[in-house]
């Protein structure tokens, strides 16, 4: 018998929910065959495929990896805008929420030594 290398509870626990809105994260998932569930993911998909899969053919799977790889890297993450993140690309959203991060450990740091 297959089985899930996570449990679904684990991801509808109360602190699984705490962590992700302490991240800035909002969390993707509702109830079963809802279309909304995998909105971004299938967003993600699509796009790779119009914009790259089907653009490109590939001699081998290691070649269509690599290259896919390369698009991701080089392209999609660095430099496409997003709309669902503020028209900026996913590296500079997670520059920020990383930067936004830091500078509320140093104010939780300077509120603690001042207390």
């Amino acid at each position: 018998m297959l089985r899930r290398p996570l449990e679904l509870g684990q991801y509808r626990s109360l602190l699984f929910g705490k962590t992700l809105r302490e991240s800035g994260l909002v969390q993707s998932l509702g109830r079963v065959g809802h279309a909304g569930d995998n909105a971004a993911c299938e967003s993600v998909i699509s796009t790779l495929k119009e914009e790259w899969i089907k653009r490109h053919t590939y001699e081998s799977r290691d070649q269509a990896r690599l290259s896919i790889f390369r698009y991701i890297e080089t392209f999609y993450n660095p430099r496409r805008r997003h709309s669902a993140i503020g028209g900026i690309s996913p590296d500079e959203y997670e520059k920020r929420c990383l930067k936004r991060q830091e500078e509320e450990t140093l104010d939780t740091i300077e509120t603690t030594r001042a207390a």
